[in-house]
């Protein structure tokens, strides 16, 4: 367990303590969590009528594919550091698993889809970069 402050705001030490666990880079997870930018209890509709729940925006479709692990969409759009943690454990798995460098592994935490990773892993570069400091 990493020992942080307890003035920092949930998205920082939630996300700072889900990086060390799963071994991501938190200036990553970091970078997501801010890009993402839900709050708890959030459920954006999506023009494809899915939705992105919570903090981190996990979206339905993926989180269906959870639920043989009694993962709900309830659990992710809680406040609290859970939804960090899977967001954490999914982009260890993406590293893992996936083709093409670290950032279009990472990337694909949002789309697989070219043109929509491509996007978003620029944006996630700079987002990420700032946190280095």
């Amino acid at each position: 367990m990493v020992d942080l402050s307890p003035d920092l705001p949930e998205r920082v030490a939630c996300s700072i303590q889900a990086a060390v666990r799963y071994e991501v880079p938190a200036n990553i997870l970091l970078a997501i969590a801010e890009k993402e930018g839900g709050k708890p209890g959030q459920w954006m509709r999506n023009t494809n009528d899915t939705y992105d729940v919570g903090p981190m925006q996990f979206n339905t479709t993926y989180l269906s594919d959870l639920a043989k692990y009694g993962i709900t969409p309830e659990h992710v759009a809680q406040q609290g550091c859970y939804s960090y943690a899977l967001a954490a454990w999914s982009i260890h798995m993406h590293i893992r698993n996936d083709r093409g460098d670290l950032w279009t592994k990472v990337a694909n935490y949002h789309s697989y889809t070219p043109h929509l990773n491509a996007a978003y892993r620029i944006d996630l570069m700079r987002r990420a970069s700032r946190w280095e400091k």
